[in-house]
């Protein structure tokens, strides 16, 4: 069995895995190393893989070791079936580059624009063999919060679930100014990617990924566990 420790912004994600298959997945705002023995009691695991977009608690890595034949701390130095074009990956986020290669698992061969929503949206290309790198917008609830910081007198705004368009107060032209200016933005890059590549695919994930995945226009696939399976890949193309 392989444990995941994906350790991301703002929580901190772990996942048991039988042969690719996620046995058991959970979130945690913080995680503390009770927390961590208490999900890996009384399982065999025989590999573990810990990706993190900040520095990695010593704690995880010790009790990985205690538990695992193998420990894997993914980084631009790990190994890939893609040829990773990027002028610095050392920076280059965990997160981002294991949901490339969940994709590339999942459509061989396919050129892929893998789309992640959440703290912050990221839009990375793989064209073949080769990842070409990505952008980073802000994502929904971060431009809610820059609008309330950066004005004076505009409301911080924590729903965006539903809204009108064109908005008929100001929290609702906050909402869908916001709102519709991420789909626009989504709505815009499948347009172009898909204008240029004959062989794409679209993957959707994040934390506002199953909220969006209706308002985006094109055939989207929508694969809100594409980070966990690829970190588990990973580890498999490692090991």
């Amino acid at each position: 069995m392989n444990l995941v420790i994906d350790i991301g912004n703002s929580s901190t994600k772990l996942a048991l895995l039988d042969e690719g298959r996620i046995i058991i997945q959970t979130r945690f705002e913080s995680l503390s190393e009770q927390l961590l023995k208490e999900f890996i009691a009384k399982r065999k695991i025989d590999k573990t893989i810990i990706s993190s977009v900040k520095d990695i608690p010593r704690f995880t890595a010790d009790i990985a070791e205690s538990r695992s034949g193998i420990v894997h701390i993914l980084s631009h130095t790990s190994k890939f079936p893609f040829r990773i074009d990027y002028l610095t990956p050392e920076t280059l986020g965990t997160d981002r580059i294991a949901a490339v290669a969940g994709g590339h698992n999942s459509f061989p061969g396919a050129d892929l624009l893998v789309i992640d929503a959440g703290t912050a949206i990221t839009f990375d290309f793989l064209e073949g063999s080769v990842y070409k790198g990505g952008n980073i917008s802000p994502g929904v609830d971060t431009r809610f919060r820059a609008l309330h910081h950066f004005t004076g007198r505009l409301p911080l705004i924590t729903q965006s679930r539903e809204y009108d368009f064109p908005g008929s107060s100001t929290a609702g032209a906050i909402i869908a100014g916001v709102v519709s200016g991420v789909i626009f933005e989504i709505n815009e890059y499948i347009r172009t990617f898909v204008e240029k590549q004959s062989n794409s695919k679209v993957i959707l994930t994040g934390g506002d990924g199953s909220f969006l995945r209706d308002k985006i226009a094109g055939e989207v696939n929508y694969m809100p566990d594409i980070v966990t399976d690829g970190l588990n890949f990973i580890l498999e193309y490692n090991a």
